[in-house]
């Protein structure tokens, strides 16, 4: 892969996660990437726990993440995203706090805050 910004790098991340494209949004993450929740638990490690993480979530038809602000700090970016999803509940949004740290062109480690989760069409319980 060539050199890549740090900014250039995530957003080709976003841009794939939106088009649900596993393979390009893979090349975005190094090989032995990390995701955690912030400040705990780890969420997936490499490519085959990435690949079985975003296919899961990539089911869902209504899938979108909403880029709201984004920063830069040399290697570090970070994202506000508002993420459409198919809950349970039914159709909704959840805030979403998105750090990446950014080393050899690749997304190395990548932790998630979750905020305020919003249904907007409660599923109908079949009568």
């Amino acid at each position: 892969m060539p050199t890549r910004t740090p900014l250039s790098v995530v957003q080709a991340q976003l841009d794939a996660y939106n088009a649900k494209d596993i393979e390009a949004l893979l090349e975005t993450y190094a090989p032995d990437a990390e995701q955690y929740t912030l400040h705990g638990d780890l969420l997936a490690k490499g490519h085959d726990q990435l690949r079985s993480r975003f296919l899961a979530r990539f089911k869902e038809p209504n899938l979108h993440a909403k880029l709201m602000a984004r920063i830069v700090v040399g290697n570090i970016v970070t994202d506000s995203e508002l993420i459409t999803r198919d809950f349970e509940e039914g159709l909704g949004t959840q805030e979403m706090l998105c750090i990446y740290e950014i080393a050899e062109s690749r997304i190395q480690k990548a932790s998630f805050a979750l905020g305020q989760k919003t249904i907007h069409v409660p599923v109908q319980s079949a009568a």
